[in-house]
Order: structure tokens, then C-alpha cells, then sequence
């Protein structure tokens, strides 16, 4: 039998890139330094979803000789992390106060994108459906997503 156990991606500001899952509503569940090998795995996963639906970020450390730490393009081959959040509006207005952009605003109160601080495009999906609700339902997409 084949079990989904969690997606990866690589982070350049593990911190950022917690407060910004933290904002859907993901949260730590278990983190590994590996010394030897210079990195560190952190396990993210929505409540009761532990074990069952994660997102590992891995996080690289700098070389010690000081030069310049691993930077990350995004391939087209990834498309997107998706979650079910309670109150799509409420998801959004948080994310936008934290200074994040929503990218496709959920004009018809079903669907947002946003992106990680590393810029991995995140689906919101509204658990149902709340209907159209300003300022969402004018707002103009903004970039990729």
C-alpha cells in the first residue's frame, strides 16, 4: 500500500518561512540538525494532520568557510503546496497583514494563492464555499501564482 508521508522544500530563512505556514495555520511537529552533514530538517503539519500530510522545509546551513550560502530557483516541474483553511478571508487578511502578497485574491470565495517567503506558490481552498466579499472580490491578481 502506498502512503503519502510529505512534500519537501528547500528554505533559505527557516523562521520566515514558519511564521508564514504558521499564518494558514501549520505548525512545527519535529525538527533534526544534522551537524555532520551542515542541515536542518523542520516537519510542518496542520493540527491532527502530523504523520499524515507534512511539509518538510530543509534548510542548508552556510559553508563554514564563509562563502555564500545556497540559493534556490523554482522549477516549473513543482507546482504548488494545497490546503483547506476554515475561513478563506480571514487566512488571506492575515497573511496580507504579516506583509505577504496574495497573488490571486479569493474573489470568489473558494480559492487564494500565496507564496512562501522562498517563493513556493501555496493554494488556499475555502473549506465550502463563503460567498463574494469585498475588497476580494475586486482585487486584481498580482505576479505569478
Amino acid at each position: 500500500m502506498t502512503k503519502f508521508l510529505h512534500t519537501m522544500i528547500r528554505v533559505t530563512d527557516p523562521d520566515a518561512t514558519i511564521a508564514f505556514f504558521n499564518l494558514i495555520g501549520l505548525e512545527e511537529v519535529r525538527r533534526f540538525d544534522v551537524e555532520a552533514a551542515r542541515f536542518t530538517l523542520i516537519f510542518l503539519a496542520a493540527p491532527g494532520e502530523e504523520g499524515v500530510a507534512e511539509v518538510e522545509l530543509t534548510y542548508n546551513w552556510p559553508p563554514e568557510d564563509g562563502s555564500a550560502p545556497e540559493m534556490y530557483d523554482n522549477g516549473r516541474n513543482f507546482g504548488h503546496l494545497a490546503y483547506r483553511v476554515d475561513d478563506i478571508y480571514a487566512t488571506c487578511q492575515r497573511i496580507m497583514d504579516a506583509g505577504h502578497t496574495v497573488h490571486r485574491p479569493p474573489r470568489d470565495g473558494h480559492m487564494a494563492f500565496v507564496k512562501s517567503p522562498d517563493g513556493i506558490s501555496v493554494e488556499l481552498l475555502q473549506d465550502g464555499h463563503l460567498p463574494p466579499q469585498e475588497p476580494w472580490a475586486s482585487m486584481e491578481n498580482t505576479g505569478t501564482w
